[in-house]
């Protein structure tokens, strides 16, 4: 392509609306345009860059035998119904009635959709496992839409589904999928992490998140600073100490006047905050509960729902509070409570001679210790993971980062098929259900998740095999038919190898020239000038490391095929 020819309205100015590195960079290398708060249009060079990642997608899930398909964006109520999520997706959803009054939804997913598609065609054993997936526009409805198409209300999605006769099948195809998604993450050129992760609203018991390290991410990754466990923060386990036995102090009530967060009674007592205990009504589906976690700590809520076997919890206000404790909020304690369930995590009894609230206005109790001052119906590992907590596989210290998430595979088992039934014949003729398997990838975040992390103070770097374009060729004085005549040679020259080339035909000063092919990314920059005919030589520079190679011009392309080959691509 010529880039006169191009549509591509670079930008000189950081555009004042983007916060992310990415989001700038997308803006002024003219990659994406936004029409509204989450909505975008891709122009010419991002439209590329995602179809070269779609491209290797599709050959990856072609090597493991995925079929694509693609299934409606509009679907109807009624299968939302079926499995309980029209109501589950709450304000997320977008949703719409027809001239006739019936109600759809704009798919944010799609398993009810092909687990509908799935038990209307499979019938029997022989039929199974087979394994579908689309790359199709989402829409959720973002409340906090933002860095550019990294969380938007419109975006590309690649969900693939799997459909097996046991739960040894499913477990095998999962693990294809997982190899698979490793095999595309590191061909796109990402620094990746694979994590255990918690399933969330799409469900399963086996889950793994696929995140890229970076700094503006919105997941918290939890990892051993020696051993390989790895998890996102929903899933994170902590590590358990030895039970307390230390010597138990007086238990006495103190005065605290208007003294109710971590911080104030913290200040106020003048004791740390690990050596306070929070005592925090949730309300669940059925009834309230009292959730007891140190002070220097926070209540994982995802954990908290699984310990509670529910799929809503909420905190409680403050007049129910007030009804089970007696007092005001910031003042609850678990000393004196009764008809409730109080559940502490293992923190609790990990230490003692704690602070914990007096039930009743501004006072707390000091030197409180459980079994002797209060009982506890359940321990369990509810906290957050955090910096300094234990490996819960080898007990050293786990540190903290953050990181994008760019896939998420999820072993469904029968939680749609089942609801939906979704069945199959087997071999004895006996009706079972399918058991199923879900797998995304975010397409649209992987060109700012790649750019957060390949980048430089001039702009993109680009790995070859997701580049836009893989070369750009510069003649510095187009109207020197010596430097015209050889760049367009090694243009075609370079078509003609199967490789994707710009040439700038624009009649600019150099230092445009030079500015704008950095900005843009192009992994190799040919440039033709004054001194080509001279020395018979072109220079060629390798963007990510700014080498430069001269090279003559005849055996040029040797030089061109060593640096696009997989062994420089980092």
């Amino acid at each position: 392509m010529r880039i006169s020819q191009l549509f591509i309205p670079t930008l000189f100015e950081e555009p004042q609306e983007a916060e992310a590195i990415s989001h700038k960079l997308m803006l002024r290398a003219a990659m994406i345009r936004r029409l509204s708060s989450g909505v975008y249009s891709y122009l010419p060079l991002g439209l590329k860059a995602l179809h070269n990642m779609q491209r290797i997608i599709r050959e990856e899930m072609e090597t493991i035998g995925c079929q694509e398909v693609l299934l409606p964006g509009l679907t109807p109520a009624s299968l939302w119904q079926e499995t309980g999520r029209w109501d589950a997706y709450g304000e997320d959803m977008f949703r719409l009635k027809d001239r006739k009054g019936s109600n759809f939804a704009l798919g944010p997913t799609h398993e009810e959709i092909i687990t509908d598609l799935v038990r209307r065609e499979v019938k029997s054993y022989r039929q199974l496992p087979v394994s579908f997936y689309q790359i199709q526009t989402k829409f959720r409805d973002e409340p906090r839409p933002r860095f550019g198409t990294i969380r938007a209300r419109e975006f590309l999605m690649k969900d693939a589904y799997s459909f097996h006769r046991s739960d040894e099948e499913a477990v095998e195809t999962y693990m294809k999928f997982y190899q698979a998604y490793e095999r595309i993450f590191t061909r796109c050129g990402f620094e990746f992490k694979a994590v255990e992760a918690d399933s969330g609203l799409i469900g399963g018991n086996l889950s793994h998140e696929f995140i890229a390290p970076a700094a503006i991410g919105e997941d918290t990754i939890v990892e051993c600073s020696v051993c390989k466990y790895a998890a996102n923060q929903e899933k994170a386990e902590c590590g358990r100490d030895e039970e307390w036995t230390g010597t138990r102090l007086e238990l006495k009530i103190v005065n605290t006047p208007s003294v109710k967060s971590v911080a104030e009674v913290s200040s106020f007592l003048g004791v740390s905050q690990d050596k306070l205990v929070k005592t925090i009504i949730y309300q669940t589906e059925d009834v309230p509960v009292a959730v007891l976690v140190r002070g220097d700590k926070e209540i994982n809520e995802n954990k908290l729902k699984r310990v509670l076997g529910t799929n809503t919890i909420s905190l409680a206000d403050a007049k129910t509070i007030e009804q089970i404790t007696n007092a005001p909020t910031g003042f609850a304690g678990p000393i004196g409570l009764k008809n409730i369930k109080i559940l502490a995590d293992y923190g609790v009894k990990e230490d003692g001679n704690f602070v914990v609230g007096g039930n009743k206005p501004d006072s707390h109790f000091v030197g409180a210790n459980q079994e002797r001052d209060f009982e506890i119906s359940e321990f369990a590992d509810i906290r957050a993971a955090g910096d300094g907590d234990k490996c819960p596989q080898c007990g050293k210290e786990l540190r903290v980062s953050k990181g994008i998430e760019l896939g998420h595979t999820f072993n469904l088992g029968t939680k749609y098929s089942k609801t939906m039934n979704a069945a199959f014949t087997d071999e004895t003729g006996k009706e079972r259900i399918i058991i199923m398997g879900c797998y995304g990838i975010g397409v649209s975040r992987l060109i700012p998740a790649y750019i957060e992390q390949h980048h430089d103070a001039s702009g993109i770097i680009w790995n070859p095999n997701i580049a836009p374009y893989q070369a750009i060729v510069l003649p510095l004085n187009i109207a020197d038919p010596c430097q015209f005549g050889t760049a367009e040679g090694i243009y075609y020259k370079l078509q003609g190898a199967g490789i994707s080339v710009l040439l700038d035909d624009r009649d600019e000063r150099p230092g445009r020239k030079f500015t704008d092919a950095e900005l843009l990314g192009i992994p190799i920059m040919i440039v033709i000038g004054a001194k080509t005919k001279a020395s018979g030589n072109i220079e060629i520079s390798w963007r990510r490391t700014k080498e430069k190679y001269f090279e003559p011009i005849e055996t040029f392309m040797v030089r061109i095929k060593e640096l696009l080959g997989m062994e420089r691509i980092k």
